[in-house]
């Protein structure tokens, strides 16, 4: 089978477009024929290897694991042992190891059935920025009635913009200008654009602030929260976040949280299949719908990371399998 590979850290330049071994399903597994998959910063984080500490997972000098991909829609080719929710044919969504590639195999407890009257692409966009939009905002934000969503038209962004109206929120959502009237078709009661509008001035107060890109000092945030605000948050910066500032506002989260009314969280989303089913029920109630940018052949796998870590995507961007 066909699978982009890479066998050392580095630019998008170091992927291959190489023939590989079929993967086989272990207990607990699904193998699947996939259709479509879509694209993370996670895809470049573990690309690069950074931030460094990425690497105590990843591997230190090389990739233990040679292929990328999570997000993945497609169709049941063969179960593992043990497997008793799915069977050859069912047309599913999740996530799984090496989805650039037209076979992979995901954890069953990762994978549902796919939402009934969209695309395998839209299918393949939803699962982690879906899930990390929505965990963001119920389990870390315990959201509240005055939502802003920084960063409100990327991947999670998009996703995070559509949940929060489904939660009876008034949502905030702040992008550069050529976003503005994506955001507000979205639903966004208010858009602040954020080449226009100095950060933290206008008088707004905010009961949860979800930070998805990770550029800003904590002091920011902390301005526009009210006083038992909630900030999460997400974002990992660019593609060549060295990780000190990611790691200069978990400790700066750890030590202020015990001396300031305001809650400091950072997120870690966890994909499972009970949260795969709420997104599905709200994609087939017509509650949320998918945004997408671009698509890409897989052989142009490549090019399509290279598009999304330049930080400027406009929803999902998407890898054409099958």
């Amino acid at each position: 089978m066909h699978a982009i590979v890479y066998h050392r850290y580095g630019t998008p330049d170091v992927l291959e477009f190489a023939d590989v071994e079929r993967p086989a399903p272990g207990a607990g597994e699904v193998l699947i024929r996939v259709r479509a998959a879509s694209v993370n910063p996670y895809d470049w984080h573990f690309l690069r290897g950074t931030p460094r500490l990425v690497r105590l997972l990843t591997g230190i000098g090389r990739p233990k694991l040679p292929r990328l991909g999570a997000d993945v829609s497609g169709i049941v080719e063969a179960v593992g042992e043990g497997t008793t929710h799915f069977r050859p044919g069912d047309a599913v969504f999740g996530v799984c190891k090496g989805a650039f590639a037209e076979f992979a195999c995901g954890r069953e407890s990762q994978v549902a059935l796919k939402p009934n009257g969209i695309s395998f692409e839209q299918a393949a966009s939803l699962p982690i920025a879906g899930i990390t939009a929505l965990q963001g905002l119920r389990d870390c934000g315990c959201l509240r009635e005055d939502q802003s969503i920084y960063g409100a038209s990327g991947g999670v962004g998009t996703f995070a913009v559509q949940i929060a109206l489904v939660m009876g929120a008034w949502v905030t959502g702040v992008c550069s200008t050529r976003n503005v009237q994506m955001v507000g078709e979205l639903g966004a009661h208010r858009v602040l654009d954020y080449t226009r509008h100095e950060f933290g001035r206008g008088g707004y107060r905010y009961d949860v602030v979800f930070d998805l890109v990770g550029n800003r000092p904590l002091a920011d945030f902390r301005q526009v929260l009210k006083r038992h605000g909630i900030y999460v948050a997400c974002g990992g910066g660019g593609p060549d976040n060295c990780g000190l500032h990611l790691l200069a506002q978990m400790v700066g989260r750890m030590l202020l949280n015990p001396w300031v009314p305001q809650k400091l969280t950072g997120l870690h989303a966890k994909v499972h299949t009970s949260d795969l089913l709420t997104l599905a029920a709200m994609v087939e109630e017509g509650k949320i719908s998918p945004v997408l940018d671009r698509r890409y052949p897989l052989p142009s796998t490549a090019e399509a990371i290279r598009y999304v870590e330049q930080c400027h995507a406009r929803g999902k961007v998407t890898i054409a399998v099958a």
